[in-house]
């Protein structure tokens, strides 16, 4: 993360977290009463979403830290939860989804940790079994270089016993997690492609063996790992490829410590392409063979989804046959012909994820278990 424009609200600019923050980054600071005025900074420039990425806002959130996935009706939707910490990222990858998300997009840190932590017990004090994470509208572990949180976020959760935190990732920002006593309550999560699209499509990134190195670490450690093929796109060779990142993923990683793995394939809102086609004038990724889908995003016509798809389930089963394999925001017929289950037939996608969370991260719901 390289910041260049440093923004402090001035309800916050006391609290000792942005003291700690400030510190850290050795960059002058502006104090701001209102948000608006971070924001035309960053529209003002020729191209917002770089300026964004080079722009923190310290702040409050105002609304709720913790929040059900957007998913939608149409497509089989997970139940996972967003632990919302900040949002934007620095890294910079064409396909991303918060260039159109956030007008105009600009790095925020919410620094409020006292209500964090409040909802976030309310949260764990709910006698079931939920999946939360960080990774929604950031990466997150970006924040590494100037925040613990991550490292408070993993203590909370070792102390009890229903839920589980996942942290996903394109870095390789562990050094703070290494010593921690996390319980396997934390799940360590990377996203992988390979290298042609890690080169061409998601700049200032770590390259694909030094994710997989990193994962390799944390494995030693004890965490439990997840892995996300999402975005899988779609060109010449890239079924060679894709199964190359596969073969890779299992030499450095044991099959029995991976407690689940995702697949979903290139798809965007019709206003993100135009932002592409701006700032990243070289990439061919948007002309594909794409159809607007139910939830009104453009993803690939399906039988190059079926197609691409049996082709990674496949591979991934080969070799860990008890790997739980699932796919982010598609429909029964999908999961029929890949994986030949209907999740509603075999309780439900929650249900397969909170399962493989239980036996991996050793989560319980008896009456006892702390919250």
């Amino acid at each position: 993360m390289k910041i260049k424009h440093l923004f402090i609200h001035r309800d916050v600019a006391d609290s000792k977290i942005v003291t700690d923050v400030t510190s850290r980054l050795h960059v002058s600071a502006q104090i701001v009463d209102r948000p608006a005025d971070v924001y035309s900074f960053v529209s003002e420039a020729t191209d917002p979403v770089q300026k964004g990425k080079e722009t923190l806002f310290l702040t409050q959130n105002m609304g709720p830290f913790v929040r059900e996935c957007p998913g939608t009706r149409t497509y089989t939707c997970c139940g996972y939860h967003i632990l919302h910490i900040g949002t934007f990222c620095s890294m910079d990858c064409a396909y991303c989804i918060l260039q159109a998300y956030f007008h105009p997009p600009v790095l925020q840190f919410f620094v409020n940790h006292d209500d964090l932590f409040s909802q976030l017990d309310d949260f764990l004090a709910q006698p079931k079994i939920q999946r939360i994470g960080t990774g929604e509208f950031t990466d997150s572990l970006i924040w590494e270089s100037f925040s613990d949180l991550s490292a408070r976020l993993i203590q909370r959760f070792s102390i009890q016993s229903r839920s589980v935190l996942e942290l996903k990732t394109k870095t390789t920002a562990i050094q703070k997690l290494k010593a921690l006593d996390h319980q396997k309550k934390t799940i360590l999560a990377w996203s992988l492609n390979t290298d042609r699209v890690i080169a061409e499509q998601e700049r200032q990134t770590t390259p694909l063996m030094s994710r997989l190195r990193a994962a390799a670490e944390c494995e030693s450690l004890g965490y439990p790992l997840a892995f996300h093929f999402d975005p899988i796109v779609v060109y010449d060779g890239c079924e060679a490829e894709y199964r190359q990142v596969i073969q890779s993923l299992f030499s450095h990683i044991s099959p029995q410590n991976i407690v689940w793995i995702s697949l979903g394939t290139f798809r965007f809102m019709p206003d993100l392409k135009a932002i592409i086609q701006n700032r990243f004038p070289e990439s061919n990724m948007i002309y594909g063979e794409f159809i607007t889908g139910l939830d009104g995003k453009m993803r690939y016509f399906k039988p190059i989804r079926l197609k691409i798809f049996q082709k990674l389930a496949g591979w991934i089963k080969e070799i860990a046959p008890d790997v739980l394999v699932y796919f982010c925001m598609e429909d029964d017929e999908i999961w029929e012909k890949t994986l030949g289950i209907i999740p509603s037939a075999v309780g439900g996608l929650n249900r397969m994820l909170d399962d493989s969370a239980a036996i991996h991260c050793g989560l319980t719901v008896s009456p006892n278990s702390e919250g």
